[in-house]
This record gives C-alpha cells, sequence and structure tokens, in this order.
C-alpha cells in the first residue's frame, strides 16, 4: 500500500460540489435529449430533475459556517434527499447520504477514506433498488465504484481515485454502443467532482449556483430549489405577542409555519433551514420550552406539534390542472402539482404531509415517474403516510374514488390498491 499522506477538508469537498453541478448546468440538455431518444413515450426529464437535486445539495454549502468535511457532506446529503426529483435525483441523493455516513464526525479526510465513503454511497445507492438491481444508474455506480477500489486500496490521490472510477464510467455496462442515461448521469457526476477539485471548472451560473451573481436566461434558478430540513417545535411564554405577526416573521426563514395561541403560550411549529436564527428570534419574545429538533432527512418518529383537523386525509399528484380539478371535485384533500417536465421535490411531499392537516394520509401519485420518491417520502414518514401505486391518471382517479374517510390511512391504501387490481 502507498504512503499517500493527501487530506482533503471540507474546502475540497465544496469545491467537488460545485463542480458537480457545474457540470450538470452544462449537460442536463443532453442528458434530457438522451432520454427523448432511448424512451420516446416516457416523458421524463431526468437531466432537469437531477439538475434541480443538484442545485439543492450545493445551496447549503454557500450559507454553512461548519467547515468540516463530515458536517459539509451531512448537509448536502439532508438537502439532497429532500431536494430529490424523479427517480434518479433519488438515487443520486442516497449516494450522498452514504458519502455522510463514511465522512460522518471528521474535521477532514484522506484519500482512503474518501474513496470508502463512495463506496458507502454506492451502497445506499443499491438498497433503494433491491428489486430492480438492473437500473442503470445503480449499475454504473457500481462499475465505477469497482473500477475505483484497487486506486482506494493502494491509498492513491484522491484525483488519482476520480480518474480510476471515471475511466470505469466512460464504456457502457451493458456493452451497448451508447451510455444510457443512468450511465451518463453517473459520468457527469465523476467529471463534475475530478474539475472541482481540481480548480478549472468553468460554469455560465457558476456564482448564481451558490447564491449570488446574476440569472443566466434559460437555466433552473437554484434559490427555487433550497430545502428546509430541520422540523423544529417550540412554546414561548407571552401573553400579548400576537401570533400572525409572530407566525408572519418566523416564515422569513422557514417554509412552513403554525403558531397557535394556548392561554399565556405560543406554540411554535416550522421547518426551517437555521434552526438557530429561528430560536434567536423567538427568545426575545420570551422564555422558550419544550424545544424539539428533527432532521426530516432521515426516518424518524413523527410527532404532531399540534392537534389534527381530520384522523385521514388524501394528498394526490398531478401534472395537469385539469386533472387537479377533477380529483378535488374527487374528495382529494391536497394536490401537489407537478409540471410536464418536473415533478414535485421529496422535500415538498413531506411538507404537504407534515401539516397538521391530519394525523396520516394517503399519497396518490399519477403515474410511476415519481416511484423512488415515494419510497423515499415513506422512509421519513414512516407510518404516517401509506403510498397507494398507480401507472396512469386513470387508474389514479381509480383509486381517489376508493377513498373512505371512516377508514384509516392504511385500510385505504389497502382498499385502493385491492380495487386496481380488480380492474
Amino acid at each position: 500500500m502507498g504512503t499517500n499522506g493527501e487530506v482533503i477538508t471540507g474546502s475540497d469537498f465544496k469545491r467537488m460540489i460545485a463542480g458537480a453541478y457545474s457540470e450538470f448546468l452544462l449537460e442536463y440538455e443532453n442528458i434530457n435529449a438522451l432520454d427523448k431518444k432511448l424512451r420516446p413515450s416516457y416523458g421524463a426529464h431526468p437531466g432537469t430533475n437531477i439538475l434541480r437535486t443538484m442545485g439543492a445539495a450545493v445551496m447549503p454549502t454557500a450559507t454553512t459556517k461548519d467547515d468540516s468535511i463530515g458536517g459539509l457532506s451531512r448537509r448536502v446529503a439532508s438537502a439532497a434527499i429532500l431536494g430529490a426529483r424523479g427517480n434518479s435525483g433519488v438515487v443520486l441523493s442516497q449516494i450522498f447520504r452514504g458519502l455522510a455516513k463514511g465522512l460522518s464526525g471528521k474535521v477532514n479526510a484522506t484519500s482512503s477514506e474518501f474513496g470508502k465513503a463512495f463506496q458507502y454511497g454506492i451502497l445506499y445507492a443499491q438498497r433503494v433498488l433491491p428489486e430492480e438491481p438492473e437500473r442503470p444508474l445503480v449499475n454504473a455506480a457500481r462499475a465505477v465504484a469497482k473500477g475505483a477500489y484497487h486506486a482506494v486500496r493502494a491509498n492513491l490521490p484522491i484525483t488519482e481515485i476520480l480518474a480510476a472510477a471515471i475511466a470505469a464510467g466512460e464504456h457502457p455496462v451493458a456493452g451497448d454502443a451508447e451510455l444510457d442515461v443512468g450511465e451518463r448521469i453517473m459520468l457527469t457526476f465523476l467529471v463534475g467532482c475530478q474539475k472541482g477539485l481540481n480548480g478549472n471548472f468553468v460554469s455560465p451560473a457558476l456564482n448564481f449556483s451558490v447564491g449570488t451573481g446574476e440569472k443566466t436566461a434559460g437555466l433552473p434558478d437554484p434559490r427555487r430549489d433550497i430545502v428546509h430540513p430541520y422540523c423544529l417545535t417550540f412554546c414561548i411564554k407571552n401573553q400579548q405577542a400576537d401570533e400572525n405577526e409572530v407566525e408572519r416573521l418566523l416564515a422569513e426563514n422557514s417554509s412552513f409555519v403554525v403558531v397557535e395561541r394556548r392561554r399565556h403560550t405560543l406554540h411554535v411549529h416550522l421547518h426551517t433551514a437555521h434552526p438557530g436564527v429561528v430560536l434567536e428570534y423567538a427568545a426575545g419574545l420570551g422564555p422558550i420550552s419544550d424545544i424539539r429538533l428533527n432532521n426530516m432527512a432521515e426516518p424518524h418518529s413523527m410527532v404532531l406539534a399540534h392537534s389534527s383537523l381530520m384522523p385521514v386525509a388524501l394528498l394526490a399528484v398531478s401534472r395537469r390542472e385539469e386533472q387537479a380539478n377533477r380529483l378535488t371535485e374527487l374528495g382529494a384533500t391536497l394536490i401537489t402539482r407537478g409540471d410536464e417536465g418536473d415533478v414535485p421535490s421529496v422535500g415538498a411531499l413531506v411538507n404537504a404531509a407534515h401539516s397538521d392537516l391530519a394525523e396520516s394520509y394517503v399519497l396518490v401519485p399519477d403515474g410511476p415517474r415519481m416511484k423512488l420518491e415515494l419510497q423515499q417520502v415513506k422512509r421519513i414518514m414512516g407510518h404516517r403516510v401509506e403510498i397507494v401505486s398507480v401507472l396512469s391518471e386513470a387508474e389514479q382517479e381509480a383509486a381517489v374514488r376508493s377513498f373512505d374517510r371512516r377508514l384509516s390511512a392504511e385500510q385505504n391504501a389497502e382498499r385502493m390498491q385491492a380495487r386496481l387490481m380488480d380492474k
């Protein structure tokens, strides 16, 4: 084994993430075009989805004061998990999750430690799809990990580990003449990380990608994809503060806020990226108690902060306004929109299902385009969400028609799925 003493810092990791985002900015339209060529009837936009997932991942690196590679990788992973869009976005977010697991607690990392952390990422990505080992992105990630194995074992510099991984990713796994969409995504990610680490990447919206500069026409705005991964609940003892005004002010640093007065106390439930900022403001209003902080990107037992309006609610996803209106007429309480070329993020679905409208939710998509996103939502929310799988808008309508508010979420999901199987 070599005696390489290279150390990878948090600043190196930041550059790698920015480089990957930059490379996807340059390649996402080509990825969309390749998908349309290979799957003309599917109608997905994986390049756009993966770019917006990376946009969510890169944004926390602009504001965090934590320079440790372990802390940064965890923040990036949390943002990617909640910001994930589409099936490929979910797989990429799990790679980040595995990286964070492998780098946990480290201020800096050796090349070998970073290489092993990347292999953790491959394992997490494979766990997302245990029943679909043939998915190209996971296959490509596995091939890349195998290609870099000897470089990691030899304790080579990280640039050589990435070079070995890229060399392995340049060849189609199935022996086809052209890389598949998933393989192209994996290769783009690695090339971007390499360019970022070397500091030689150029992007038409690099400054904008970390929250500064002017928007470049035609490119998705990454600030649209900022996620608020922390669920924070607490109480403020204050007899005079107006709950509506407190809610308005807290909303400046939150994506979801509920403030409820109970006699002399304000009960607060919100989602934020900056819990310290929120608590600092709240401390000026009065004594704070019963603070509870959860990272929503990590599976946990969901605790309701307030009483719910109903036992169970139906959450449906629709890309078309006409379909959304029809589902509302059929009794869907909440509709989450996703455009033709886009899908709601995992975080948007978690926010909807995390509200205090109901104790639990039944979530019905409009087809198979969000399969992995829904699984990720289920992992995060646990028993508070039940998923009904459908293949088309027609099946979605049939499932919605079967919803019965007198039944539990689990009973409704079983009833809906059974009705679809009988059709």
